[in-house]
């Protein structure tokens, strides 16, 4: 449904790659900086998980099916089981379709962004700044 494209290092879909990576970068910025701007410890943490929490939904409910083609959902059954369910594209078929660029945008900034929470919990403890590890 994306279509075959001869460059694989295109970005192909420029929006939904903005949009998997600016959340995850405004969340960092308003960490860092928004004790520059605001004394509110709350309003920041508020801030930051709404910011966290988009981040999540779209991750998981578009950017991963669109950038490399993996979704994932939970669901209950009759019986009340819950049943996990995970998805990925056939290898075969997404040469053509996924773009190298995306794939690799989308695992960069998965793995970037906790890599740079865990600094910030490190640089919090180590100054004892603990409400800020939270």
């Amino acid at each position: 449904d994306f279509g075959f494209d001869e460059n694989s290092y295109r970005i192909k879909h420029p929006v939904v790659t903005f949009f998997h990576l600016i959340f995850k970068s405004l969340a960092l910025i308003i960490y860092m900086l928004g004790s520059f701007y605001s004394n509110s410890f709350i309003g920041i943490f508020v801030t930051v998980t709404l910011l966290l929490s988009l981040d999540f939904w779209t991750v998981k409910n578009i950017t991963g099916r669109i950038m490399v083609g993996l979704r994932w959902w939970n669901y209950i059954d009759d019986e009340g089981k819950s049943t996990w369910v995970f998805e990925a594209r056939n290898p075969d078929q997404t040469q053509n379709k996924l773009s190298t660029t995306e794939i690799r945008i989308f695992w960069t900034g998965l793995i970037a962004a906790p890599c740079m929470w865990a600094l910030f919990f490190l640089w919090a403890l180590f100054k004892f700044m603990f409400a800020w590890i939270i």
